[in-house]
């Protein structure tokens, strides 16, 4: 049914959420209402204003139902693999959300963390902040993936081994060391040692030493086994700084307080599990 007046346009959003859909994109808007992109835009920014709307990306909506209006808008997973459709881009949620997702934090995830090949400005929508994290090869860690199920479908998001090596490759997005070696203690029972050693072919190999080190300080030193077997093949292992930035201003941490020769990982500030 064709609807031809903007004033029906709140009623488009009416039919929309009785469909159980609460995203559309302007142009599909227009399709159905037979509107002009002006006229659209102005009924859109008219619900904006009222709360019933709002748009994460320019072009692209997503419905506020009355009973979430106080939050501001909907959560991220009601629209995010939507939301990456739209821009045509891979994705995974990632990090400390995903973490959260396997039972592995103690305390609420601020941010809705996203891994996509494209570098994207945060998006606040709401009380939510959904923030990107880029990385290059997506498909090189696609077996790493898994879907988890949402209130309108699924999204990607990264298993406990590819969740794991995100940690220590992006540290300032997991709260550094201290807390990536906490969440460690929860996610090392998720991980299958195996499948972390084939997924880290995909990272630098300073990473997985990093994370072999902290799975061995967390309790899980066996989950680490195959890693340190892949890692071990060929030449010798490099040394690597537990945290860089301590060794680039040594005036602020100039003594080595842990050695490590399984990994070759130099420690000047030791992580504690809490």
């Amino acid at each position: 049914m064709m609807l031809d007046d903007r004033t029906h346009f709140g009623s488009y959003l009416t039919q929309l959420l009785s469909k159980g859909q609460v995203y559309f994109s302007a142009a599909q808007a227009q399709d159905a209402l037979g509107l002009s992109k002006g006229a659209l835009l102005k009924a859109a920014e008219k619900q904006q204003k009222r709360g019933n709307l709002i748009s994460p990306r320019r072009s692209f909506y997503v419905i506020v139902p009355p009973e979430y209006r106080a939050m501001g808008a909907l959560e991220p997973p009601w629209y995010i693999d939507a939301l990456m459709a739209y821009e045509e881009r891979p994705y995974y949620v990632g990090l400390l959300k995903a973490a959260e997702l396997h039972g592995a934090t103690h305390q609420a995830v601020m941010e809705f963390q996203v891994v996509t090949d494209k570098q994207m400005p945060k998006i606040r929508a709401g009380r939510s902040s959904i923030v990107f994290y880029y990385r290059k090869d997506l498909s090189a860690v696609e077996e790493g993936l898994e879907k988890h199920k949402t209130k309108t479908g699924t999204m990607k998001i990264s298993g406990a081994e590819l969740t794991a090596l995100d940690l220590v490759r992006y540290p300032h997005a997991a709260g550094g060391l201290h807390h990536i070696a906490t969440v460690l203690s929860d996610l090392g029972t998720r991980i299958e040692a195996e499948k972390l050693a084939v997924l880290s072919g995909a990272f630098e190999r300073s990473v997985g030493q990093r994370l072999g080190f902290l799975l061995g300080i967390s309790g899980h030193s066996e989950k680490a086994d195959a890693l340190h077997a892949r890692l071990a093949e060929g030449l010798p292992l490099p040394w690597v700084e537990l945290e860089p930035s301590l060794a680039a201003k040594p005036d602020l941490a100039p003594i080595v307080v842990e050695r490590s020769a399984r990994w070759h990982v130099v420690g000047r500030s030791m992580p504690e599990v809490d």
